[in-house]
């Protein structure tokens, strides 16, 4: 086969440029011949058989044509650049005029943002939208959720989340979970990382973990609620360092599910800085390890309690209002709360009153504190209403005063009960109310269930006998009791006081939940 070319440059890789002064335009001298070039029918399927250029250096123009195959028309493409043209087909920004594009938008922004009174300070080298209508619309959906321009400049960075990428997938996985809509605002405000998190890597395994320290799936939006924070510690950090220390001091398995649900603030204490030290003091002041272990099960929130800032100064409060150092693990066994409350105002306001209204001594109320903790926070006009209600009842100021010193409790039980008791003591009984003064716990126990019946007994045998010797023992002792034959003395119990080996036996089966669900709570 002969193909006869036409005027050009025979090779493709081959380039004739006429170099022209500025002031002259005008194309260069063509070279053109003519000659016979012999290819191979199934070469030319894949190469043009003659290719031609020209160019001209002032305007920047370039020119090519080409015969692709033997039965196509010369194609010409004009490929060109003109300097100033910004329509060109391969017409792109300089990287300085983007970069004072991207200037000029972030400008925009702040400016915007400034104007809403957002501080956008801390938002340099975060990615934001260009547009304000695209910041605007993230502004509108924060607002939305409850959460107002400060919430907003106490975290800014929330402004980097994308409404549809980041804001609605994690709101959406927290409302299936049973978090509730009404709480979502207080959620973000403790916990506005979690907009930036990702479901499937960072949410989903920390709800999993969770799962596998037993606490029940209902309750997993009760704990995500009380405590957000949750959801951005490391699977393998603190959480399962604290959960290994508490069942290491005793802290039975079983009951791990349980006391992370009350307070699941425990999964972000460092056991070296808090929980340990914390533990360590108690045993020192003269309570088991495993009588702490039983009251971190009960009343978890207690390790919440600052060991410097709170419960070492609420100890030395108690020694400066004559409470023994020997009875704080009975104290903080009985009420836990007592070294963590403001306490040294509340011991100064109840001691003032009670002597006040029973001239009660300063030492006496040291006892007062030892035998009922609660005291501390026991309000003005209940202490004030059992009083006067003794003092109705015929006793003197000095009677009243022992009885609340060998049984505060007569301060803090309900007055009505009180009163169908005292009428049976008087009718029924038919004591003296010196036995009252010597053994004030008979309020605290059930006129139907145990004074009645035992009572009854009593008397159709013909018993003369103290009410402690009456009250104070079970029920298998006060039979035994019975048959003897003289009352002994050393058959006159006192009254019982707080048995440490109690706290340390193991805890009863729980609830199914940890939390009353509350059936108008709305779920999304």
């Amino acid at each position: 086969m002969k193909i006869r070319s036409c005027a050009g440059i025979t090779k493709p890789t081959f380039l004739l440029v006429h170099s022209e002064l500025p002031a002259l335009t005008f194309h260069k001298p063509e070279l053109t011949w003519t000659s016979t070039l012999r290819i191979p029918s199934n070469y030319g399927r894949t190469f043009g058989s003659v290719t031609s250029f020209r160019c001209s250096v002032v305007d920047r123009t370039f020119a090519s044509t080409s015969v692709h195959s033997f039965a196509s028309k010369p194609n010409t493409v004009r490929l060109g650049r003109k300097q100033g043209d910004s329509s060109s087909l391969y017409s792109h920004p300089s990287l300085r005029e983007m970069k004072k594009e991207r200037i000029a938008n972030r400008t925009k922004v702040y400016e915007f943002l400034r104007g809403l009174g957002i501080i956008p300070d801390e938002l340099d080298g975060l990615e934001l939208p260009v547009t304000v209508e695209v910041m605007q619309e993230r502004i509108d959906f924060l607002h939305k959720l409850g959460l107002t321009i400060e919430d907003i400049n106490n975290y800014p960075l929330v402004l980097g989340c994308s409404v549809k990428k980041n804001m609605i997938p994690v709101l959406d996985y927290l409302g299936k979970l049973g978090v509730r809509k009404s709480t979502f605002t207080e959620f973000l405000r403790r916990y506005p990382q979690v907009l930036h998190a990702s479901v499937v890597v960072d949410l989903a395994p920390v709800v999993k973990y969770l799962q596998g320290l037993d606490i029940k799936p209902n309750d997993i939006p009760r704990v995500l609620e009380r405590y957000p924070e949750v959801l951005g510690f490391k699977l393998e950090g603190t959480m399962s360092t604290s959960v290994a220390y508490l069942v290491g001091i005793g802290v039975s398995r079983r009951e791990v599910g349980g006391v992370l649900t009350r307070y699941p603030e425990i999964l972000g204490m460092r056991v070296g800085r808090v929980i340990k030290p914390f533990v360590e003091y108690l045993q020192s002041l003269g309570t088991p390890r495993l009588a702490v272990a039983r009251l971190i099960e009960k009343r978890p929130h207690i390790l919440g309690f600052g060991l410097e800032e709170r419960v070492k100064p609420n100890v030395e409060s108690l020694l400066e209002f004559n409470v023994r150092k020997a009875s704080f693990p009975s104290i903080i066994a009985q009420y836990p709360e007592i070294v963590g409350i403001d306490l040294k105002p509340k011991l100064l306001g109840q001691r003032s009153l009670l002597q006040s209204i029973i001239d009660l001594e300063p030492e006496d109320f040291g006892i007062v504190v030892e035998k009922m903790p609660q005291v501390v926070s026991l309000s003005n006009t209940s202490m004030v209403k059992h009083a006067d209600f003794l003092k109705h009842c015929g006793f003197s100021l000095q009677q009243v005063r022992n009885m609340v010193v060998g049984c505060p409790q007569v301060l803090a039980l309900n007055l009505d009960i009180m009163k169908l008791s005292f009428e049976y003591f008087q009718m029924e009984m038919q004591r003296p109310l010196d036995d009252l003064v010597a053994f004030p716990a008979f309020f605290t126990y059930g006129l139907e269930s145990t004074i009645k019946p035992r009572h009854k007994i009593v008397a159709k045998k013909g018993f003369k006998c103290s009410l402690s010797w009456l009250l104070n023992c079970s029920d298998e002792k006060f039979k035994e009791r019975l048959n003897y034959d003289t009352i002994e003395m050393e058959e006159m119990e006192s009254m019982s006081s707080f048995d440490m080996n109690s706290l340390m036996e193991p805890r009863s089966s729980e609830s199914n939940s940890e939390y009353e669900e509350d059936s108008d709570d709305e779920y999304v």
